[in-house]
């Protein structure tokens, strides 16, 4: 099985662009995008039905054109959850949690924590309150029986140093600010694996956002911000993971996790 997962920064725009097509053609089992920007009935079927998918929305109820997230998937899932069931989190439309016979996944758009105290602020409880969302789908409060967990998304922090071209420079930046990273800290001591991370721990360079506007993508000034996440007892599932770099249409580039 593989999984997809990128921000699309504008799913309206990647179609427009051909960039989609990259993903059809890449024909992955389930593959989930972030800032998708669109109300799912203001797209054209082509987009909304892809042939072989079962497709699920999440937008944002405040404005048009921002935030969203999509999944597509070729197994039906049991179960979707939209949203984490907290009104003043759910309202920017930033996850979708699919349940399936073997494990969750959860598709996340995490904000940004610029424009001041106060969105940073609002980046921090949804920090929280998301990870008590997956540790009650794996550990449920009411004695059920707990399922694995996979999450993938635009987490909007890079981790380590190594998961940024110039640290330095971007200590006192949102994106790598220490109460930003203590959060990541808190997930890894929770038991949840960074995939890219636990295959590859030294390697450098590699990043899956880079800054329009400065040209970074083709000096690979980036930053590791985009991840996949798989509880403890998933880890013996997972074949491998793939940074796609080359591939073109967004400020984030794709990323594929395997299972066996």
């Amino acid at each position: 099985m593989n999984i997809i997962c990128w921000n699309v920064n504008g799913l309206r725009a990647l179609h427009k662009k051909g960039n989609l097509q990259w993903l059809i053609k890449k024909s992955p089992d389930i593959f989930c995008m972030q800032e998708v920007k669109v109300q799912e009935d203001q797209l054209i079927d082509e987009i909304k039905n892809i042939a072989g998918y079962h497709a699920y929305f999440d937008h944002s109820k405040l404005r048009k054109g921002y935030s969203g997230v999509a999944v597509y998937t070729k197994i039906k899932p049991e179960k979707v959850d939209y949203g984490m069931g907290i009104p003043e989190f759910d309202q920017e439309g930033r996850l979708l949690g699919l349940y399936f016979k073997d494990f969750v996944l959860i598709n996340i758009y995490f904000p940004n924590g610029g424009g001041g105290p106060v969105r940073l602020d609002y980046k921090l409880r949804f920090y929280d309150a998301f990870l008590e969302y997956i540790e009650n789908i794996r550990k449920p409060k009411d004695g059920s029986k707990g399922k694995k967990v996979v999450f993938c998304g635009d987490i909007n922090t890079a981790h380590e140093a190594i998961d940024l071209a110039r640290p330095k420079e971007n200590e006192e930046n949102t994106g790598f600010l220490p109460e930003e990273r203590a959060w990541l800290d808190q997930v890894v001591n929770q038991g949840y694996i960074d995939v890219f991370r636990h295959l590859y721990p030294t390697k450098t360079g590699a990043y899956t956002y880079w800054d329009m506007k400065t040209a970074a993508r083709e000096r690979n000034v980036g930053w590791r911000i985009d991840y996949f996440f798989v509880s403890l007892d998933m880890v013996k599932d997972i074949k491998d993971i793939i940074i796609h770099s080359e591939v073109l249409g967004s400020d984030h580039c794709p990323l594929e996790l395997v299972i066996k």
